[in-house]
């Protein structure tokens, strides 16, 4: 016995030997639980699981952690055909006590056998039919289901219950006590069946329980109007004065006629439309069921699809991106770029055209404002360093080509001389004449624009406004 406030094990004195707390009445409960205990297994001994029940859910009632009790519970649950609650009190009593609990073998037993479990959810939902059968006044298929139900679990003592319940309605008197008895069988101290069993005796041997209610009383017996005479091991008795039919007469044909066909009437307009209907309802509900389930499934297909679509055009980007960042050799190859122009630089600064190259790739292949601070700052220098000069070259080869009236070419390097010198007003506005001079007067006015903003007060600028002008004119 365990101290409920510490833990540790209790001697034979009234308070805990470790805590000091008391435990007197503390351990009259877990006697009192465990006389209970013992008063149900000796009762479940001897078949009266109903006895048994009420003693083993009074021990839990003092004691809910008595695990031992609620075990036995469970397995007086199983033997009387409750499943269901069998597993809910095995199920806590492993929760109480997950290791060295025979719960495990019971749990095992019911839930590792698919085919059990199948025969225990076709009982349940036959016994509930055959409920509502009886709800809906089809006693006869109430019946037939619960025959089902025990050819399945021959022991549910429900079943056999209302099965003989239903033959006592119909006055089928000995079915009804062929399935009292087997309930008696399986539990002696049920008192539905007793009451049942009861009932039933008195419409099969009234005389008996009349002996029973009244004393009894010498009387003289009248003569016998019977004759009696020995056949073998067997007494025959024969009531005088009556005469056997020598045949079978027409009466009693007709009348056996009139059976047959009053049992076909009642087959074909009582039983087998309510047979059918429920035929029909199950029928129903199953394709409901498979529909349902259908478009569960089909809505699920159709987001999943979605979803691997989705996920597949994310990965063709990230992709694509990776392939503009990441080089045949697994490197980052803008970022090698980036430290050869500065190795170049460092080398040979007035080698400037090797690092405009890599500047220009770089430039070409990310977008500067997505990538870090610290490589934006590290381009940046480069191209103050190396800008001026490379502006020059282009902005000499962009004239040249210019003054040829080759504008396409001149475009090209004009923007390239704008990219490392936008300052200067020469490249800027030497740009917008190539631009308008090749027709392209929407980039034109781009840049004259600039010219204006940038160079006020300029004789370029006021030219500048002179082709605005112009220009809108055109539009």
């Amino acid at each position: 016995m365990i101290c409920y406030n510490c833990g540790c094990a209790l001697s034979e004195h009234n308070f805990c030997t470790n805590c000091g707390v008391d435990v007197s009445i503390y351990k009259k409960v877990l006697k009192i639980s465990n006389n209970f205990y013992n008063e149900g297994l000796e009762k479940a001994a001897v078949r009266d699981l109903t006895g048994a029940i009420q003693s083993l859910r009074q021990s839990l009632k003092f004691n809910k952690n008595n695990v031992e009790a609620r075990n036995l519970l469970g397995l007086v649950y199983f033997e009387t055909g409750e499943v269901v609650a069998a597993l809910s009190e095995w199920v806590i009593s492993k929760n109480l006590r997950p290791k060295k609990n025979i719960a495990d073998d019971y749990i095992d037993m019911v839930q590792s056998n698919p085919t059990r479990l199948d025969t225990i959810n076709k009982t349940i939902k036959k016994y509930n039919q055959a409920l509502l059968y009886c709800h809906q006044e089809s006693k006869d298929l109430a019946i037939i289901q619960l025959k089902k139900v025990l050819s399945l679990n021959p022991r549910y003592i429900r079943a056999h219950q209302l099965l003989a319940l239903l033959y006592i309605d119909a006055e089928d008197w000995q079915k009804a006590e062929r399935e009292l008895l087997r309930c008696e069988q399986i539990d002696v101290g049920n008192i539905t069946t007793k009451r049942y069993l009861k009932e039933v005796t008195l419409m099969l041997h009234p005389e008996e329980t009349e002996d029973a209610k009244t004393p009894k009383k010498k009387k003289k017996e009248a003569p016998e109007e019977v004759f009696r005479y020995q056949s073998g091991n067997e007494t025959i008795i024969q009531p005088l004065d009556v005469k056997e039919p020598k045949g079978v007469s027409f009466s009693a044909i007709l009348y056996l006629l009139i059976g047959l066909a009053i049992g076909v009437a009642m087959t074909v307009f009582l039983i087998l439309p309510a047979r059918i209907q429920a035929v029909r309802d199950s029928n129903s509900e199953e394709l409901r069921t498979v529909s349902e389930q259908l478009a569960s499934e089909s809505a699920t297909t159709n987001e999943l699809q979605q979803k691997l679509e989705t996920l597949q055009r994310e990965n063709s980007d990230l992709y694509t991106e990776m392939e503009a960042y990441v080089g045949t050799d697994g490197t980052i190859e803008t970022m090698d770029k980036m430290l050869s122009a500065v190795n170049d630089y460092l080398k040979a600064p007035e080698d400037v055209g090797q690092v405009a190259s890599y500047l220009e790739s770089i430039q070409n292949e990310v977008v500067l404002t997505e990538t870090s601070e610290s490589f934006q700052a590290v381009y940046q220098s480069l191209l103050e360093a190396v800008g001026p000069s490379v502006a020059e070259e282009y902005y000499e080869d962009g004239m040249a080509a210019y003054r040829q009236e080759v504008y396409a070419d001149a475009i090209q390097n004009l923007e390239k001389a704008y990219i490392y010198d936008a300052g200067n007003i020469d490249v800027v506005y030497n740009l917008a004449n190539a631009y308008y001079r090749n027709g392209d007067y929407e980039n034109a006015a781009i840049y004259y624009q600039k010219v204006i903003d940038n160079f006020p007060n300029t004789e370029r600028a006021n030219r500048s406004a002179d082709y605005m002008e112009e220009i809108n004119s055109m539009q």
